[in-house]
Parts: C-alpha cells; structure tokens; sequence
C-alpha cells in the first residue's frame, strides 16, 4: 500500500517526464516531504492535442457518483480488483502521480512502536499508475494510487506495493481509448523491483503536528 509520499523535485523535472503545455511552464509548487491522504496533490491526466495536463485534487477517491466523501479508505486501490469495485470503475479516469517516494512502516519488535523506511528509485523522480475522478455534486477533485502484490526486496516491508509505472507506458495508461484489459496489462512495466529503501525517524509518523521537511527522508542511522 502506500499511505505517504513525497514530491520535492522541481518543476523543471514535471517537464521532463511530462508533455505540458508552454501555459504551465511558469508554475511551480513547494516541495513537500509527507504527503498524508486527504491532502492536495498533483496529478497528469491526458490533455489536448497529444499533450499532458496537470491537475490538483484530494488524495482519496470521491467517486462521481458519491453524496459524500467516503468513510472507508480510498486513497489506494487494488489493481486487481479496481475495474470491479462501485467506487472505482465506470467513469473515473486514469492519471499519473509524480513523487520522489513514499513510506512505508514495520512494527518493532521491542517498544511495538511503528517505524517508518523511505522507498525511493535512486532518489529519481517517478509516477505512480492511479485513478482520478471528478464530483459535480461536491465539487470535489481526487484521486488514488493503485497497488499490486510486493516484489523483493520490498515484502521485507510489506505485502502491497504501489505501481511505478516505467515512462514508456504513460501514454497508454492514459489514453481513454485504452481498453480495461490493455490497461491492466500496462501495469506490468513498472519499475517497482528497482526500488531501495532505509529507515527514517518516527517523526514522519506527526503528520498532525505538521512534520513535513526534507530531514525526514534523511538516514535514521547514516554512515
């Protein structure tokens, strides 16, 4: 799964692994080092004209249809099972999520306390495969990461992971006249096996308290 992330690359990098249009070549946003569900994050959905457009929404997916925000968890979604389930199949939308890395957490085994590691592709910029959605009702943009079972080196952490799709199926992905089953089966090149990681402190864990800077992604021992 993933239930934080973090984007601190700069916009020139959105550029280089986006087409966006010359109207968003002046735009940029602060780094951000614990990204929580519920808040605000980028995302790229198809644009015009063969293009890419970057969109802003919640990170929790409110289904067009929905009267309220959901309750339940939706800010990640099985691939295996998300063409199926009522809130994420029908006309929600495919998009990418830019990142740098996310969390992930173990229980240790001498306070039970939970200890976070930081997973990143060689501290390369990279997306994750998701699903956006739009709510006229509520007004309300979003959207959510898939994941599939973990590779190793990452089932030392945990069971799922969330798909690093490789560039060369973005624009697939995210073609609408990609069927259901062409696109399950883009979620087979992603980049998840090259993935490292190492323990970080538990101030990630204080997203309450507003921890969010680049020391958390720091070594909790470095060398």
């Amino acid at each position: 799964m993933c239930g934080r992330f973090t984007r601190f690359h700069n916009w020139a990098d959105i550029h280089r692994m986006y087409r966006l249009t010359d109207a968003e070549r002046g735009r940029n946003t602060a780094a951000r080092y614990n990204i929580a569900p519920t808040e605000d994050v980028l995302f790229v959905t198809a644009g015009e004209d063969g293009m890419h457009k970057v969109r802003t929404g919640m990170w929790w997916l409110v289904p067009y249809w929905a009267k309220e925000r959901p309750k339940f968890p939706t800010f990640n979604a099985r691939s295996e099972e998300a063409a199926d389930k009522p809130a994420f199949r029908d006309k929600e939308k495919r998009c990418l999520i830019p990142a740098d890395g996310f969390y992930e957490w173990t229980k240790n085994a001498e306070d039970g306390g939970k200890d976070p590691w930081f997973i990143h592709l060689n501290d390369q910029p990279f997306s994750f495969a998701g699903l956006w959605a739009y709510n006229r009702a509520l007004d309300i943009t979003s959207c959510t990461i898939l994941t599939a079972a973990a590779q190793e080196p990452m089932t030392q952490l945990h069971d799922r992971l969330p798909i690093i799709l490789a560039p060369g199926a973005y624009d697939a992905w995210l073609d609408s006249a990609t069927s259901v089953a062409e696109a399950k089966n883009l979620l087979k090149h992603d980049l998840d096996g090259d993935l490292q990681f190492h323990r970080v402190g538990r101030e990630v864990n204080a997203t309450r308290n507003g921890s969010d800077h680049s020391g958390l992604i720091g070594p909790l021992n470095p060398l």
